[in-house]
């Protein structure tokens, strides 16, 4: 056996056992538990515009109507990105680049994340997306007043993403450990940059660059998208980090029946149309970034 296959078995051996380990500390909590519970506990997090922290947001509204659908009382179980994966599954987890580190066992608080979710890696090792609920991307920004020009598309997403690199070399460039905006995610270290993950709230992220507390920060496309919104010609996008990602809401891999219950809810959602009026109402401006996943490709 090459070093290659023991590499690829041990990292497979590794997440098996964290499916065994994360599905015995949960309780079952699947669609006929909710049933019977009478309750949908959503967790999230303020977040952009997905959860607005007041109440309303675009995942409020889905995983809302998702529990109408179900004929169970909706509740919102606020968390942080520190503690969601563990209100969730019962077990804390850390993340080890594409790997996971177990923790303490802690609480279930809730059935399903929802908040603009990125698909990552090591994630999948953690829980269960349901379908792409929303298209994403990393990217870098910047106060307007930064000087560097903004990276020209070539067409070539991995040109790019060079190029933005070399804007980065030996400037303070600021991301979140733990969320899809740390900076080793995306081979960005202390060869490229000097890099630091922001104490704060993803939401801060952006005023912070405003205020000079990095030069560059590593930002997805929804609070991008607000930030340009909120802060008008105070801040520019320099170009992309990584290739189009997807967000999706998240459940226990003890939960299979209720992940596929909320894909047919949002399949037909999305069919009916009133999935494109919702994204109108939150992100007006993300069509024109991403047209083919709305169907627009036009």
């Amino acid at each position: 056996m090459d070093a290659t296959i023991r590499k690829w078995t041990r990292a497979a051996l590794a997440a098996a056992a964290v499916v065994l380990l994360l599905a015995a500390q949960a309780r079952s909590g699947d669609l006929e538990d909710i049933r019977k519970a009478g309750e949908l506990r959503h967790l999230g997090i303020p977040y952009a515009n997905f959860v607005t922290g007041h109440g309303d947001g675009l995942d409020v509204e889905i995983v809302r109507r998702f529990a109408e659908h179900l004929g169970v009382a909706y509740r919102y179980v606020p968390s942080t990105w520190s503690d969601i994966f563990g209100d969730l599954t019962g077990r804390r987890v850390r993340a080890r680049g594409d790997d996971v580190e177990l923790l303490e066992k802690t609480p279930v608080r809730g059935d399903m994340i929802a908040n603009g979710l990125t698909v990552l890696a090591w994630r999948q090792k953690v829980v269960d997306y349901s379908t792409p609920t929303f298209p994403t991307q990393v990217w870098c920004i910047a106060r307007a007043e930064f000087p560097a020009h903004p990276v020209v598309s070539s067409g070539d997403i991995d040109r790019d993403i060079r190029a933005v690199k070399l804007v980065l070399a030996g400037r303070r460039v600021m991301g979140k450990d733990g969320t899809c905006l740390a900076p080793g995610l995306y081979g960005i270290d202390e060869n490229v940059a000097r890099v630091f993950s922001f104490p704060g709230g993803v939401n801060d992220i952006a005023p912070a660059v405003i205020k000079g507390e990095a030069d560059v920060a590593l930002l997805d496309v929804p609070d991008s998208l607000v930030a340009l919104e909120k802060w008008p010609g105070m801040i520019k996008i320099l170009g992309p980090l990584s290739e189009e990602q997807r967000m999706a809401a998240a459940f226990r891999k003890t939960s299979p029946e209720l992940r596929a219950a909320f894909d047919a809810f949002f399949a037909g959602l999305v069919r009916s149309g009133e999935y494109r009026r919702m994204v109108e109402r939150y992100y007006p401006a993300v069509f024109r970034y991403f047209p083919e996943f709305f169907g627009n490709p036009g």
